[in-house]
């Protein structure tokens, strides 16, 4: 049976449906998060994040239901928007990333562990520590790489 899903490359006019899906997606997922810093990542987001990346995103009924960003062989960004999580549209994004892309990184926020379980579940491990992000905030970064002696997930 074939996906419901299919991957496409964003236009700028579709800009405001991804970072509204990754807002959504931060506020389901990142509840260590404050608001204020919720605030000002979104406008880094859509200001700088979105153009300094290739962006994929992955469709349902011409809906735009996630999204990835990558470059430099590192995943920047995957993220769902809340009621297709769980449906294989992270799996799609990751595996287009990883085997079209050729993505063998990413990031992971420490206190993020169901964004953590996924990515260990689909091949990566944890090959490094940060103790802060990308704007220098004390919310921990885990960084991993693509293991090629772990399978990935087949669920």
């Amino acid at each position: 049976m074939p996906s419901p899903f299919t991957l496409h490359t964003p236009r700028y006019s579709d800009y405001d449906a991804l970072v509204q899906i990754w807002e959504e997606s931060v506020r389901a997922t990142h509840d260590f998060l404050p608001q204020a810093y919720i605030l000002l990542l979104r406008e880094q987001v859509l200001r700088r994040y979105l153009d300094a990346v290739m962006l994929v995103c992955c469709k349902h009924r011409q809906r735009i239901c996630g999204f990835a960003g990558v470059a430099n062989g590192h995943v920047h960004m995957l993220f769902v928007a809340p009621a297709y999580r769980g449906q294989g549209v992270g799996k799609r994004l990751l595996h287009h990333a990883t085997d079209e892309l050729n993505a063998d990184r990413l990031d992971v926020n420490e206190q993020n562990p169901q964004a953590l379980g996924f990515y260990l579940h689909e091949g990566f491990e944890v090959v490094g520590r940060s103790e802060t992000d990308g704007l220098g905030q004390p919310y921990p970064l885990l960084h991993m790489r693509l293991s090629p002696a772990l399978p990935r997930g087949t669920t």
